[in-house]
């Protein structure tokens, strides 16, 4: 694998052209005297629609708008894309959206973007949108239980090993961290199944550290918030009692309400 430069995250200024990532300023008129710099220009990115399929970003600059750059890296520090568009003076805080054609079907490593606003400023952010989803053999609990019996053990340590594989292939990409996320099938209560996938992903999560993991590990629970199988309510689905292990550098989105990412 090529070595992947050192990345930064959203909300990190990249190297400035200038100060604090703004390009450089137009020497001052006799009338404007000593006047003060505009605020240091911000370029945000919407995460919730960084769409990776449909190849397309939207970003909000704190000043009006005139183009955007991006530039989209592969797994491998090849760079896929490089696109620019203009906005026009587009008003501070309007979504701009930009969309990009990949040379080549490569996973998505790193996206920059680079905001230039009317004044001949510039500031850039980027995100690290790469994760992989880990194939395994789901542990089997017994009902209300979250304790992991022997039997199980095997299966936990298959998956050991390829997370491990994994990352000993991917670590040029940026610190990893392992996320367990907990499902239920409909039976039972809401708030029953919530707790329970929460407890369940949390012992996997406990069990994996124990193993000697050096990863981050966080863990949260959905309950039967997210079922792999559309099914009316009490119905013992065994395809939704299941965990999910994903190795990322950014936390994945969770749905809407007061999941969130717990480190153990």
């Amino acid at each position: 694998m090529r070595h992947v430069p050192t990345l930064l995250l959203a909300a990190s200024l990249l190297a400035p052209a200038a100060a604090r990532g703004d390009g450089p300023a137009p020497a001052p008129s006799p009338a404007q005297g000593t006047q003060a710099r505009p605020p240091a220009l911000e370029v945000t990115i919407d995460r919730s629609k960084v769409d990776l399929k449909g190849r397309q970003i939207e970003v909000k600059l704190s000043r009006a708008a005139a183009k955007v750059r991006i530039k989209v890296v592969g797994q491998s520090g090849a760079v896929l894309a490089e696109e620019e568009k203009p906005f026009g003076g587009a008003a501070a805080g309007t979504p701009l959206a930009v969309t990009w054609t990949p040379s080549s079907d490569e996973t998505v490593a790193r996206i920059e973007v680079y905001g230039h606003d009317t004044q001949g400023y510039w500031a850039g952010v980027a995100i690290i949108p790469w994760n992989v989803s880990i194939p395994h053999e789901e542990v089997q609990f017994e009902t209300n239980s979250d304790i992991i019996r022997a039997p199980e053990v095997p299966k936990l340590e298959a998956s050991l090993q390829k997370i491990s594989e994994i990352v000993a292939k991917t670590s040029e990409l940026g610190k990893l961290t392992l996320f367990i996320a907990g499902h239920t099938d409909t039976v039972g209560s809401v708030e029953h199944n919530l707790a329970l996938s929460r407890r369940r992903a949390r012992a996997i999560a406990a069990w994996f550290k124990g193993r000697g993991l050096k990863l981050p590990v966080a863990f949260e629970g959905l309950g039967e918030s997210a079922p792999l199988v559309k099914t009316a309510d009490q119905t013992d689905e065994p395809r939704n009692r299941r965990v999910d292990y994903i190795l990322s550098i950014e936390p994945p989105r969770l749905p809407s309400g007061e999941a969130s990412w717990k480190a153990l």
